[in-house]
């Protein structure tokens, strides 16, 4: 039996996008790619200061170099594609790359999910047991958590895109999207999907709310350690640690939730457009910068680099 890999010209889907060619959706389309450059440009930055800086080699900066990675192959996964339509003229993307976008596009977003909710837990550890800190978040301990969140991500990636891409498509085939997202191919299908849908949605809270009760137990300790800080320069200190992850967290669930944990009747194709462009190509950008900005041991590696690059020269 003929694999989805192996379907033909004929079963390409096509893409609809987000942008027009008008003045203003070409001042938009140009705004994206300005910014997905800049995630490009600033996740492989932040994984290559924290693999040659040996200050970085820390639990918290290797989970750092990980999300940079979900973040980096995340914004290749969609944005270059629908820079190609867009650019070109031709919509349509072949059923197995549909496919391959979505598995990897599930993967992703779930992986990344679960580390986030995971660091939540690292700084838990770093402000309320520093002196065992090195026990608790040992090398071992760090594979496990960076390698649970991406087989959770891809086991769930996997059976997604196995059971998406086994119903039978017809009509045209015009996915009211920028990318192959999982929903909006679903509505081609000529079968009844509604138990698969309802799957989906339960997956979805379980992958969202499994890690954002990590992220509030977690912090919920965290306050009551800083509440028993005597002194104020330590609480600030603590809080400043954490306030990065809590940004980086708010951004990531707050479109996830959105896009997925909302009622069928509230959804509205042109919204969730938007927001997976947020999510897809903002948040990437923005991970690198709050997680930068703010940390001076990646500041001062940045300038170590940059010192180095001058005297080279």
């Amino acid at each position: 039996m003929e694999t989805w890999l192996n379907r033909s010209s004929t079963d390409d889907f096509v893409l609809l996008g987000i942008f027009s060619h008008s003045p203003t959706d070409l001042i938009l389309f140009s705004a994206v790619m300005v910014v997905f450059i800049m995630a490009f440009c600033g996740n492989v930055l932040l994984i290559i200061l924290i693999y040659i800086d040996l200050r970085l080699h820390t639990p918290m900066y290797f989970f750092l170099s990980q999300l940079s990675i979900m973040d980096l192959m995340l914004v290749c996964t969609n944005v270059p594609k629908m820079a190609v339509n867009f650019l070109s003229g031709r919509k349509s993307i072949s059923f197995a790359g549909c496919g391959i976008q979505i598995g990897l596009f599930v993967t992703l977003v779930g992986s990344e999910g679960l580390l986030l909710g995971l660091m939540a837990y690292d700084r838990y550890v770093a402000i309320s047991h520093p002196l065992h800190y090195s026990t608790l978040m040992s090398q071992r301990v760090c594979l496990l958590i960076v390698g649970g969140s991406w087989v959770f991500g891809t086991v769930d990636g996997l059976v997604q895109i196995a059971i998406v891409m086994t119903f039978p498509y017809c009509g045209l085939r015009e996915v009211n999207h920028f990318f192959c997202e999982m929903l909006s191919v679903l509505k081609l299908a000529c079968a009844d999907t509604t138990l698969f849908e309802n799957l989906v949605f339960a997956c979805c809270v379980i992958m969202l709310f499994l890690p954002f009760s990590i992220i509030v137990a977690s912090y919920v300790r965290i306050l009551g350690a800083v509440l028993r800080m005597c002194s104020t320069q330590s609480r600030k200190k603590a809080l400043a640690t954490c306030f990065s992850h809590l940004t980086a967290v708010s951004f990531f669930y707050g479109a996830a939730m959105f896009i997925y944990l909302r009622p069928k009747r509230y959804r509205a194709p042109n919204h969730d457009k938007v927001v997976s462009v947020f999510y897809t190509v903002f948040t990437p950008m923005l991970n690198p910068l709050i997680y930068s900005l703010r940390n001076r041991d990646v500041i001062g590696a940045l300038r170590k680099v940059l010192g180095r690059c001058k005297i080279s020269i």
